[in-house]
């Protein structure tokens, strides 16, 4: 049996998931953003950062994300920005398909994250995925473009958005371009913190 296909992001009340350039990446307003993960256990165990961290929800919710997940896929957007800012041991810990047109021979990282580089589409990348994360989810790691890709072609089974209390104004939409007219939502779980609100919803076809 093979797990269900996902994504888990961080989102800004007003509809934002990053900032428009990749230099502001790590900027003041992502940085807010993805505050609520930042104080937790989980994010300090992952990161190698030294015993701490505070236990609860927002840790409960990184955790549970973590441990689900068998495989990952991004875009090359992604990669690219990632590439520059992860630690030596990226934080993934599993395989990670890379959407991209680029042929790469796959890049081996330290603690288990293996990067492949996949130029033949989305449904290729799910397939190497599916396989390698065996009983396992697999998650659509990001960004938003490829986040949409799979969610328009009906191949998102379930998504959790950690809604954090702050505005961005401008940047890179979750849902511009959503097909509305073929997806449904069913909410299933809602954990309110101090830092975020995390919102999982079911898709079903419209």
């Amino acid at each position: 049996m093979t797990g269900v296909v996902y994504f888990s992001v961080s989102m800004s009340l007003d509809g934002y998931i990053a900032p428009d350039s990749p230099e502001e990446l790590m900027g003041r307003q992502w940085m807010e953003l993805q505050h609520w993960i930042f104080p937790t256990q989980f994010f300090r165990e992952n990161l190698k950062l030294g015993a701490g961290g505070e236990g609860g929800p927002d840790d409960d919710v990184a955790r549970a994300t973590f441990e689900r997940t068998g495989a990952s896929i991004m875009g090359k957007r992604m990669f690219d920005a990632g590439e520059e800012m992860w630690p030596e041991e990226a934080p993934f810990h599993t395989p990670v398909y890379v959407v991209t047109h680029e042929r790469r021979d796959a890049w081996e990282r330290p603690g288990g994250t293996v990067f492949h580089f996949m130029n033949d589409g989305i449904d290729s990348a799910l397939d190497q995925a599916r396989a390698a994360a065996g009983e396992r989810d697999v998650r659509i790691a990001g960004g938003a473009e490829t986040i949409l890709q799979y969610l328009n072609a009906g191949l998102i089974d379930e998504f959790t958005i950690a809604l954090a209390p702050v505005l961005f104004g401008a940047g890179i939409q979750l849902f511009e371009g959503v097909d509305a007219s073929r997806i449904a939502l069913e909410q299933r779980d809602v954990v309110p913190t101090r830092r975020a609100t995390h919102l999982t919803y079911t898709v079903r076809e419209r």
